[in-house]
């Protein structure tokens, strides 16, 4: 994700403009889902919010956790990921091998993992980085205020159907059946073995950051408010269980984990068919579930609603930060990269089933192989990404040294 919530200042102690309208629009579109597509709809719009509000105020990066790690060989964000992971696993595995939460079938979000999983994730990391963000980070920056990533959502939009076009040919190359480590293993079994992995991951990253600056790099914090859980900044580990927590109340309300992209795909698959491209005919949109979701309402799919809220949830968040403060002059050259990455990170997620969400967190937690299959991809392809960007005028963070 960008770590755009964290780099603007302060301007006030709220923004009581956009803090009243993101209030009246979370609470008017929970009032509206309740009427016309069910009370469990409307809680997961709520989800979405919450959802938005943690990323924002813990600025919990996928995107800047990365590039610092590789660039400058600092871990927390890295850190901060794993421990989501492991909370999400206790979570999730039991439920899983159960099949049902609160009386309710659940199940995980289990892909087959080969080539497409491999070519999308490796695209989407490169998208990653030039465009400025992931799925989540992507909606989040835009609900604080960040215009460029208005183009880099524009285009994810338009990346994420034009590969819809494309499923059949992807779909064809060579790949392995779902695996399930919780279905294989059981669920005992693969909690210890993901957990030795995470383990082992965050052992690596203070290995690397200890080697690179001599100890663990103390993160950057802004002033915190009189009321730090109300108007943040929140630390990474708060950002870290929050997650973990409410992807486990979207598998508890919705009988499958956190997703985002599926929408983006929906999304641009409605405006080409409002302006007269048959989408419909489009093997992808013509499997029971994807032609279903297309003749629907975008306020019966999961996914937009609980992407709306993420939206309107960050926006609240910035407000109640006093950061919500738009920029509309952005260089040429930023806003090719974002043109660029944003069509790399809608093509590749569709590719790689899924996003740093969908494919990452929630497939890694459902137990998916294609999850662990995704981060390598992804984290590649993410290299390739930070190369780049100084070529489109980005800025790669390091720690400059010091006397002391």
């Amino acid at each position: 994700m960008s770590d755009f919530a964290t780099s603007l200042p302060r301007r006030s102690e709220v923004n009581p403009k956009p803090l009243g309208v993101a209030a009246l629009l979370i609470v008017a579109g929970a009032w509206y889902l309740a009427q016309t597509a069910g009370a469990r709809q409307a809680a997961l719009y709520v989800v979405g919010a919450l959802l938005g509000v943690a990323l924002y105020h813990a600025a919990f990066g996928f995107t800047s956790a990365w590039r610092v790690f590789i660039a400058d060989g600092r871990g927390a964000g890295l850190r901060a990921q794993m421990l989501m992971l492991a909370v999400g696993v206790a979570l999730f595995f039991p439920a899983l091998a159960s099949g049902s939460l609160f009386g309710m079938p659940v199940t995980g979000l289990v892909s087959p993992a080969g080539t497409s999983v491999i070519v999308g994730a490796f695209m989407f990391g490169i998208g990653m980085q030039l465009g400025g963000g992931c799925a989540s980070g992507t909606l989040y920056t835009v609900g604080g205020g960040s215009t460029r990533m208005i183009v880099t959502l524009a285009a994810f939009i338009l990346g994420s159907v034009v590969a819809t076009a494309h499923m059949p040919f992807w779909t064809a190359m060579p790949a392995l059946a779902p695996i399930s480590l919780v279905k294989s293993m059981g669920a005992v079994p693969a909690l210890l073995l993901n957990w030795i992995v995470f383990a082992a991951i965050a052992a690596l990253t203070v290995f690397v950051e200890k080697r690179r600056h001599g100890k663990l790099v103390a993160a950057h914090v802004q002033p915190a408010h009189t009321s730090p859980w109300l108007h943040g900044p929140w630390p990474l580990v708060a950002g870290a269980l929050a997650l973990a927590v409410l992807n486990f109340a979207t598998l508890a309300l919705s009988g499958r984990p956190w997703g985002v992209t599926s929408a983006f795909a929906l999304w641009g698959a409605k405006a080409a068919s409002a302006l007269g491209v048959d989408v419909a005919n489009w093997p992808y949109w013509m499997s029971k579930p994807n032609a279903a979701t297309l003749a629907a309402p975008i306020s019966h799919d999961v996914t937009s609603v609980m992407d709306i809220g993420i939206v309107l949830g960050a926006m609240l968040a910035a407000a109640l930060a006093g950061r919500y403060a738009p920029v509309w002059r952005v260089p040429m050259r930023s806003l090719v990269a974002a043109v660029v990455g944003g069509l790399l990170l809608g093509y590749g997620a569709r590719l790689a089933y899924g996003c740093n969400i969908g494919a990452y967190f929630s497939g890694i937690v459902s137990g998916s192989l294609h999850g662990w299959l995704w981060l390598v991809a992804a984290f590649f392809g993410n290299v390739i990404g930070t190369r780049l960007r100084p070529l489109f005028g980005l800025e790669v963070e390091r720690v400059r040294p010091t006397a002391c």
